[in-house]
């Protein structure tokens, strides 16, 4: 299957930042982080696959999606860009990072992880998503997404209130059942390749976000921040898994420094793990 851009939109002017949503998002659920890097950043916001205007085709997979980003890179006129991504756009983010390493400038990882490493566990995740997948299409979007919000995951995201969270849900409303089920079974982190093995080889500076609330992936972070040559850790207090709406003035604070530091001339990071908390 040859590669294609994804419906993106850009907005700004200067070195490209390519930013990737995380699940049931779209390219505009990362606007207000993207207009913290306008100025002095031209961002480029694609819906990923099955996600707003992008649709999810037969047959596709992990490495597939890869190519249409960087593809969708050079549609918007860039070979090279510092990548940013929320929980599955971070996995995406990272597999451009290895997959096509002359295209990555830096890496901004938003509760982030390389896939599921066990073979066991990866299975049982894959198994678990096409539940998810079936009952997506079997109760309709607008049905899911009240279960979805309701996550633990998402319990903090709550406490911004109920016009924020009634926000949220109607942005994902445009989705589709068959496209979010299609995800699921194709960019899942049971249905990707593991990419644990690969991690010291990567040698662009990498910025890792957690938010301290969020247990798993602090520990996930952490795991990867051992792992990555040129790696920094950074755990924003009194946040959960969506760090970037829960403490956005936080998350752009750090990301515009580390963006800084990875244009400078300078070693960009420290060699090894900082973790720092943001408050």
């Amino acid at each position: 299957m040859s590669s294609s851009a994804l419906h993106f939109e850009r907005r700004g002017h200067g070195p490209a930042v390519m930013m990737l949503h995380g699940y049931t998002g779209t390219g505009r659920s990362m606007g207000a982080l993207s207009r913290a890097l306008e100025c002095g950043h031209e961002t480029i916001l694609p819906d990923l696959p099955g996600h707003g205007r992008s649709a999810a085709a037969a047959g596709y997979g992990f490495e597939q999606c890869l190519d249409d980003l960087v593809a969708t890179l050079r549609a918007a006129g860039h070979d090279r860009a510092h990548w940013l991504g929320y929980s599955m756009g971070a996995r995406l983010a990272l597999g451009c990072a290895l997959r096509h390493p002359d295209c990555v400038q830096s890496l901004v990882l938003i509760a982030g992880r390389a896939g599921v490493e066990d073979d066991g566990e990866r299975a049982a995740r894959r198994a678990a998503d096409e539940a998810l997948a079936e009952r997506i299409e079997s109760i309709g979007v607008e049905a899911f997404l009240a279960e979805w919000l309701a996550q633990p995951m998402f319990a903090t995201l709550a406490r911004r209130g109920p016009a924020f969270m009634a926000r949220e849900r109607q942005a994902r409303l445009e989705h589709d059942a068959r496209g979010l089920a299609a995800c699921l079974r194709t960019l899942g982190p049971g249905a990707q390749p593991p990419m644990f093995a690969e991690l010291p080889k990567l040698q662009v500076p990498v910025l890792l976000i957690a938010g301290a609330l969020d247990e798993r992936f602090v520990a996930m972070a952490t795991d990867l921040a051992q792992r990555l040559p040129r790696a920094e850790l950074c755990v924003i207090e009194d946040a959960g898994h969506a760090v970037h709406l829960e403490q956005p003035e936080s998350v752009r604070r750090v990301v515009r420094d580390f963006l800084r530091r990875a244009e400078g001339p300078a070693p960009t990071v420290p060699t090894h793990p900082v973790q720092e908390a943001a408050k």
